[in-house]
């Protein structure tokens, strides 16, 4: 049970007829998600792809952008997400460092995709409403299928690309293994129950979003896709969808407060807040537990790396703290300017 397929596949088992994947007009239960899914690992053999092969993926937060990254957990495919606001030197040096056998884009990558030299050796799917010489996603994956685990626990599921704040870019992969570890502690960390909610705004090639993605399949839960992130169509879908938690970069919460909707929206759904990304101002802090009033307030500090460092549940209690080592994880304070991991600074009283 430590792959991916297999833990989508529990929620299909305990939750058929849930809504799991919410994206505009389309509406999905687990087990129509499920067969969707199986019709894109059908297609990605066809189209030769085979276990530890890597698809790039040029994508906002589209229906199709998360079913392709559950048929690559499902077939032993290492997805491989890029800003879809990449230009083509990006996008030529992702394809040349990852390899990638397969690359899906959209409307709003189109542009750079047609200006990469690399993108013209690859097989290439256009996804959504898009006029292309390349085969469309529903046409190449258009008929459902039951979907098959073929990957192990050891096989890579995920490569995430850093910042490149000290150079190139550096792709980060991560195992099947420790992409379920990590949802199950975000899980653990943020308190979710069965049939949670959430709205999929955190792009997915970041690890925010593939968490929120993952997290869902693990409490039987519903994904609502938001391509792009708009304060006012983020309102509607919180109370149409009765979202129960929100797990934002801090200027995504500061956008919904101060939107003219806001004080009109019910958004009584939402038990639940959690941040990362960046620290969070305490006079925000304070104005979102004003007006959420939710059961917890979670700080996460983390990497791609390795997701989370340390998580503060008290976040409004102790504005500015990172809080203490999460769940899988240990931490130990080294005093200033040493170069000894084993100089560690003084407990405070």
């Amino acid at each position: 049970m430590l792959d991916l397929g297999r833990t989508f596949l529990q929620s299909v088992d305990r939750a058929a007829s849930a809504t799991a994947l919410v994206d505009g007009a389309l509406r999905m239960t687990w087990s129509e998600w499920a067969r969707a899914i199986g019709g894109v690992q059908r297609g990605l053999a066809a189209l030769g792809l085979r276990p530890g092969d890597h698809v790039l993926g040029v994508l906002q937060n589209r229906h199709e952008a998360a079913t392709l990254h559950w048929a690559c957990q499902f077939a032993g495919l290492v997805m491989t997400p890029l800003n879809w606001r990449a230009k083509s030197d990006e996008i030529d040096y992702a394809l040349h460092d990852s390899g990638a056998k397969l690359l899906v884009y959209e409307a709003a990558s189109q542009e750079s995709v047609s200006q990469s030299p690399l993108a013209r050796t690859v097989a290439r799917i256009a996804a959504g409403d898009i006029v292309s010489d390349d085969p469309g996603f529903a046409q190449a994956f258009s008929a459902p299928a039951d979907p098959t685990p073929l990957a192990r626990a050891e096989d890579l599921s995920l490569m995430l690309y850093t910042s490149g704040t000290t150079g190139a870019p550096k792709g980060v992969p991560r195992r099947q293994r420790a992409e379920r570890v990590a949802a199950l502690a975000h899980v653990a960390q943020n308190r979710y129950a069965y049939g949670e909610r959430t709205l999929g705004v955190m792009p997915l090639y970041h690890t925010m979003g593939v968490r929120s993605l993952l997290t869902m399949a693990l409490v039987d839960g519903r994904f609502v896709c938001m391509p792009r992130f708009d304060a006012a169509a983020a309102l509607r879908a919180i109370e149409a969808e009765r979202v129960s938690h929100l797990y934002l970069v801090p200027t995504l919460y500061h956008d919904l407060l101060s939107h003219p909707e806001f004080k009109r929206t019910d958004t009584q759904s939402v038990r639940k807040l959690g941040f990362a990304g960046a620290p969070m101002h305490d006079a925000l802090l304070l104005r979102l537990q004003q007006a959420f009033q939710p059961e917890l307030f979670v700080n996460h500090y983390g990497s791609s790396e390795i997701y989370t460092f340390s998580i503060n549940q008290n976040a409004v209690g102790k504005p500015g703290s990172a809080g203490r080592a999460g769940i899988n994880t240990r931490l130990r304070v080294i005093k200033l300017d040493s170069k000894n991991p084993q100089h560690v600074a003084a407990p405070l009283e």
